[in-house]
């Protein structure tokens, strides 16, 4: 079996207060989630029953969701917060929705924010994120 790349920041706290733009996509980048979206749409809305977690933004596509997640005052970090969001969702449909691991970015200052939200409103389907578009001045 192939190993998992981590594409985690080493020694960042994952817990700490914040906002985090996530992306996570479904197994082979099938479109479960198109005949799926109330049940996608609950699973997002349970996230916010997570103390010290909130739901900023997000979206919902055929084949991937995009989330921008704030923190304050979590007591468990991100990737235990996408765990619960994949198992939940999954349990929910009965199908292995999604593939191993996920995609994030912290969310540096409040232009970026804008612009993420800006990206995930009109730019969905684009496939690839380029960062730095959103530090620009």
């Amino acid at each position: 079996m192939k190993a998992i790349k981590n594409i985690r920041l080493k020694h960042y706290d994952y817990s700490q207060n914040g906002y985090y733009f996530v992306t996570i996509c479904t197994n082979y980048r099938r479109p479960y989630l198109a005949k799926l979206n109330s049940e996608i749409h609950g699973a997002i809305k349970k996230l916010n029953e997570i103390e010290g977690v909130k739901i900023d933004y997000y979206t919902i596509l055929p084949s991937h969701v995009h989330l921008i997640l704030i923190l304050n005052e979590c007591k468990i970090h991100l990737g235990e917060i996408v765990r619960r969001f994949k198992a939940s969702s999954s349990k929910e449909t009965g199908i292995k929705l999604w593939r191993p691991n996920y995609y994030e970015h912290v969310i540096r200052n409040e232009q970026a924010l804008f612009k993420i939200r800006e990206y995930i409103k009109s730019n969905p389907l684009k496939e690839k994120i380029e960062f730095e578009q959103f530090y620009e001045l």
